[in-house]
């Protein structure tokens, strides 16, 4: 643990900007940060905690996970995503848009989610997985005149949130079975954009290691957060960046969950 820290921090004097990293062995109960408490712009991890609302809902019979939403001209905003380039009037199911809103991240899918579950139920979500220092006010690409606060998150509070999931420990172990599952089909990648191939020689064969992730940016600002697997191994890293170009935050990012791979594949 104290090399990958060493080497960790060595990247980070390298880079430009502010970072906060929060490290989490979960089988050895080992845990470092850096800058863990520094409130950051939440960009797109703020998906996880509206996620982890819809999930919680359902499980209460409050919400229907298949219940059918038609995607409406008004609802379509930019940014990432698919559905503001698709036809208006198209239907899906609140599970699909939950997929789209993690593995794409898509903003117009995450906006009619917080629609069904209600900005206040999300932040009553977010105390009761303990992340108390985070905030979410607003919808995404649609920030209003007066705004009451930002979106905001600290690199201790995702972690928490991780360790909630990853054990179990929110709502119930089905929901946390699949937000485990749905971020392990994200499609943009940062901490694990140059890890070794994964794919087994045969078919059938389990994958080398697994990422349940998801990422968030805007404008000098990259985050990537997740729960890795290596074997009969489970760590958790979460990783916040601002003041930074893209070309140095990607590279250091990835650089880190590199640094955290090999950790992890050497303690197997």
């Amino acid at each position: 643990m104290h090399r990958l820290k060493q080497k960790v921090e060595r990247l980070l004097d390298e880079a430009e900007g502010n970072w906060a990293i929060v490290f989490e062995d979960l089988d050895k109960d080992e845990l470092w940060e850096i800058n863990g408490n520094h409130l950051f712009y939440a960009a797109s991890i703020i998906k996880l905690p509206i996620m982890a609302t819809a999930f919680s809902l359902a499980d209460q019979g409050k919400i229907k996970l298949s219940d059918m939403i038609v995607v409406q001209k008004p609802d379509m905003v930019g940014g990432s995503g698919v559905l503001q380039h698709l036809t208006p009037g198209i239907t899906l199911s609140l599970y699909n848009l939950l997929m789209l809103m993690i593995i794409q991240s898509d903003n117009t899918a995450t906006n009619i989610v917080i629609e069904q579950v209600g900005k206040q139920q999300i932040q009553e979500t977010m105390k009761e997985l303990g992340m108390v220092h985070s905030t979410f006010y607003n919808t995404l690409m649609t920030v209003p005149v007066k705004i009451e606060g930002k979106n905001r998150i600290t690199a201790c509070d995702v972690s928490l949130f991780l360790r909630r999931i990853a054990t179990g420990k929110f709502s119930s172990c089905y929901a946390c079975e699949q937000m485990v599952q749905m971020m392990k089909r994200q499609q943009i990648h940062y901490l694990s954009a140059t890890l070794p191939e994964n794919r087994g020689k045969y078919i059938g064969v389990q994958p080398e290691w697994m990422m349940a992730s998801k990422t968030g940016h805007v404008t000098g600002s990259y985050h990537d957060v997740g729960i890795l697997y290596v074997g009969n191994r489970t760590v958790t890293i979460s990783v916040l960046s601002e003041e930074s170009s893209r070309e140095i935050a990607l590279s250091t990012i990835s650089e880190i969950g590199e640094a955290v791979y090999c950790y992890v594949s050497d303690s197997t």
